[in-house]
């Protein structure tokens, strides 16, 4: 996992026995259940590990933070940043049944105390979180709605609540009806090789926060 420490040099010595562990767990259950592209497996660390932790570099969980992982697929990207963020509790979920039993074999085997799974549609995921992540499972317009009622309204990290979503490609029409609201984070910037090219981290606002912050903003004014 040398790719991991390239980007992230202070881990402890749990953490990085734990990321050292991922390949090697997802090989094996990939010989039976398909839950990660097997073309993807010769560069797993870069492309799924390495990838998922890019949320990290656009917001440091806090600890006793509460974050949604919709539509985790294998894991991704809630397991790495589980393992990157000891303190902070992860709830995966994932419609599909043979991806959760995967997701919970792996949890268990690296004993991830901080993460909690469930095997439901994202509409029906309860609770409120500071922040929903995904990683290319839908389009905009479905993670807004299915993630909109779960974003707690107070915030207490240095970026406001909202949805992280690591996407890449041309996004120009899918990104459009959401201009007033979103802000992109070139992965690029932060990652050299040449796989991160056009891969964003793209971060939206719920409606109703812009709305609050506008009327805060509003109000301020009028005080002085």
């Amino acid at each position: 996992m040398e790719i991991v420490e390239k980007y992230f040099p202070h881990l402890t010595s749990a953490q990085r026995a734990r990321f050292n562990t991922l390949t090697q767990l997802y090989g094996e259950w990939n010989q039976r259940i398909n839950v990660v592209s097997r073309k993807d497996m010769d560069d797993f660390d870069m492309h799924h590990v390495l990838h998922s932790l890019g949320i990290a570099k656009v917001v440091s969980f806090l600890p006793d933070a509460q974050v949604l992982d919709l539509g985790t697929g294998g894991g991704f990207p809630g397991i790495p940043l589980a393992i990157l963020f000891p303190n902070t509790h992860f709830t995966l979920v994932d419609s599909i049944g043979k991806k959760i039993k995967v997701v919970d074999a792996v949890v268990q085997q690296l004993e991830l105390r901080n993460v909690t799974t469930r095997n439901c549609r994202a509409e029906q995921t309860e609770g409120q979180f500071d922040f929903v992540v995904s990683r290319a499972v839908a389009s905009m317009e479905s993670l807004d709605q299915w993630s909109r009622s779960k974003i707690a309204p107070v915030s207490r990290h240095s970026l406001p609540n909202g949805l992280l979503c690591l996407k890449g490609g041309d996004l120009v029409a899918e990104l459009e009806p959401y201009a007033d609201r979103i802000t992109r984070y070139n992965l690029s910037d932060h990652f050299s090789e040449d796989f991160f090219t056009t891969k964003q981290v793209v971060y939206l606002s719920p409606k109703q926060m812009l709305a609050s912050t506008i009327r805060r903003t509003a109000a301020s004014g009028a005080n002085m």
